[in-house]
């Protein structure tokens, strides 16, 4: 998110009415990485559970991701060929012929609709993988296309950072194809493993090896991994699900989460792990909507060898407020930084199929305001088809998105007004009267989420009256005024709080549509 340079002065006046000094900002910065998860007891108060919140701050990499705003899903694999969504493993990988494949042009697309991250479906429930991996032959090396030397991630990699995008990964968990070989849900203790494994003939040295418990196919999944994040350049965010094989009721691999976290971070420092991981969660459906208070402080509870999940339901109406936490306190084990991202495709399907058609401008604006506008980052999809292209239709309609969302926030009629501010209070003096219907506010996350409610009023006739109302802020609240609001001085007022708040956006706009 740009913050314009009226923002950083209300920012600094801010922080000196709290008496915050440069030292004080900076150590919280540093301390910031050893806080974004605290402890918490059944024995907890109300008001305990409250003031722990107030102390949970994100980590660096997750204060990154959340400025992205909007990133872009690419499911593309053997699906895409077989018209299926789920595929079932022992798929030729013949099959797979994307003779015209060209990652340039999705990266021009992504670029020109304002995409700052894309995640590549690198291994999907199938198995099928999309890079030169030495661990399975239900791969691209497999195929016939491009003589079996085809490897999409490297082009897509290359591709994405030609054109400024950052890259990420998508590795299901679920792999039909390797329960077909009998590895996927074998049954296996947990031992350890030297990742990676070494194999006849294999061409690398590698620097420093790793041991870690795994399962065989926890194994399987580790060097994957490490191929992945050793041999195509930084990646910036690994993408989970949590998805089992579609196996017998008797069969079931429990995930070894905490060797996975430990490989990523180990290879990856600055990559979020999402969604069935500790620093990204999954908003809970897969419309791309947020709640309309969206808290990143949530509670959580550890499962399943190390992995964070939900407190409460994965698709509970509240997630974060005071009632949520009092509510969680039975199951939950910590307060954790755990921001929302909201995925949903361009199209009915996750994978292309000619028959659909992309979402209209209409449908993805209200899209973006219900997910960036609450305090959440987008993921788009958008398939490549079966000649490895994006569709025409769904190109012009990125483009038409971005543009939709810069006539609905064009220039901010605050950026250089006269602004001042207290606690919880900023006043910004437009200079004349100007006509406002869209408002955008943020607090300045490296302190936390604070605000719990807030209200935004206009001065009118000598007199302050109340133009609209929320609650959650965060990292991005947007609001939509129905009827355009006229007047020179605007204050927003924070009235809710568990600490003090600090607002590092107050931005007041009048949309062109």
């Amino acid at each position: 998110m740009a913050v314009s340079r009226r923002a950083f002065v209300a920012t600094a006046a801010v922080l000196a009415a709290t008496g915050a000094t440069r030292p004080a900002r900076a150590a919280a910065a540093a301390d910031a990485e050893d806080r974004y998860r605290i402890p918490v007891s059944p024995d907890d108060t109300e008001a305990d559970l409250v003031r722990k919140a107030s102390q949970v701050r994100p980590t660096a990499r997750q204060i990154a991701w959340q400025r992205l705003e909007r990133t872009a899903f690419l499911h593309f694999g053997v699906n895409t060929f077989t018209g299926l969504e789920w595929g079932t493993g022992d798929e030729d990988p013949d099959v797979f012929q994307p003779t015209g494949l060209d990652t340039d042009q999705w990266a021009r697309a992504l670029r020109d609709g304002g995409f700052r991250l894309a995640i590549l479906t690198v291994k999907h429930h199938d198995g099928f993988v999309l890079h030169q991996t030495r661990y399975t032959n239900h791969s691209v090396a497999s195929s016939s296309w491009q003589g079996g030397r085809g490897d999409v991630l490297r082009s897509f990699a290359d591709s994405m950072r030609r054109h400024g995008i950052k890259v990420g990964v998508y590795i299901s968990p679920a792999d039909e194809n390797q329960y077909l070989h009998g590895v996927y849900a074998n049954g296996s203790a947990r031992t350890d493993h030297t990742i990676p494994t070494p194999l006849p003939d294999d061409d690398r040295t590698p620097s420093r090896s790793y041991t870690l418990p795994a399962t065989d196919y926890g194994a399987h999944m580790l060097n994957q991994l490490y191929e992945v994040l050793t041999e195509y350049g930084p990646i910036d965010e690994v993408w989970f699900d949590g998805a089992q094989g579609r196996i017998p009721p008797d069969k079931v691999e429990k995930y070894d989460w905490d060797s996975w976290y430990t490989l990523v971070r180990a290879l990856a420092p600055d990559a979020v792990i999402a969604v069935s991981g500790p620093d990204v969660r999954w908003v809970g459906n897969e419309g791309g909507l947020a709640r309309e208070d969206e808290w990143s402080v949530v509670p959580v509870q550890e499962k399943d060898y190390g992995r964070t999940d939900y407190a409460l339901s994965y698709d509970a109406p509240d997630m974060g407020s005071r009632a949520a936490l009092v509510k969680a306190r039975p199951v939950a084990d910590h307060l954790q930084w755990w921001p929302a991202e909201c995925d949903v495709s361009i199209r009915d399907g996750w994978f292309y199929h000619a028959d659909q058609q992309p979402k209209s401008v209409e449908q993805l604006t209200d899209i973006y305001f219900r997910s960036v506008g609450r305090n959440s980052v987008l993921l788009l999809n958008i398939p490549p088809d079966t000649d490895g292209l994006l569709p025409a239709a769904d190109v012009a309609r990125l483009r038409e998105f971005r543009e939709r969302v810069d006539r609905e926030l064009p220039e901010d009629l605050a950026r250089d007004a006269r602004t001042t501010a207290a606690p919880g209070r900023v006043t910004v003096d437009l200079g004349r009267e100007r006509e406002v219907d869209r408002i955008r506010l943020a607090e300045d996350i490296r302190y936390g989420q604070q605000v719990e409610s807030f209200v935004v009023e206009a001065q009118r006739d000598g007199a302050w009256a109340e133009v609209t109302r929320a609650g959650a802020i965060g990292a991005s609240r947007i609001l939509l005024l129905a009827v355009p609001v006229r007047a020179r001085r605007w204050r927003v007022r924070v009235t809710g709080s568990r600490a003090a708040a600090r607002l590092v956006e107050f931005g007041l706009y009048r949309s062109q549509v």
